[in-house]
């Protein structure tokens, strides 16, 4: 699985890189570091929604203002570093199958 935070202009401007090291610390407090690759990435298009999280290699568990399905994952609109922890738990920790 694969998580991208967007650094594009507008997401840098509302806290990409802190975003990025907040999930830094989930995958190591939830020990995934090693299943989850965690990428910076260029625009993914959602620029007027705030931070944008691409996760590729899994299925939305539900859709709504924050989460919006794509061909290959979901999309996670309006991140920052305070609720990155709530969505890992709500959205993508669930669907690891790591029992």
């Amino acid at each position: 699985m694969t998580i991208k935070v967007c650094v594009g202009s507008s997401c840098h401007l509302k806290g990409s890189y802190e975003v990025i090291e907040a999930f830094k610390e989930v995958l190591k407090k939830y020990d995934v570091e090693d299943i989850i690759d965690l990428q910076a990435s260029f625009c993914l298009g959602h620029c007027a929604l705030g931070v944008t999280v691409g996760c590729e290699g899994i299925e939305p568990s539900e859709r709504g203002p924050q989460v919006e399905e794509t061909e290959d994952g979901f999309i996670l609109h309006s991140v920052n570093a305070g609720n990155v922890e709530e969505l890992f738990a709500k959205e993508i920790y669930p669907k690891l199958f790591l029992n």
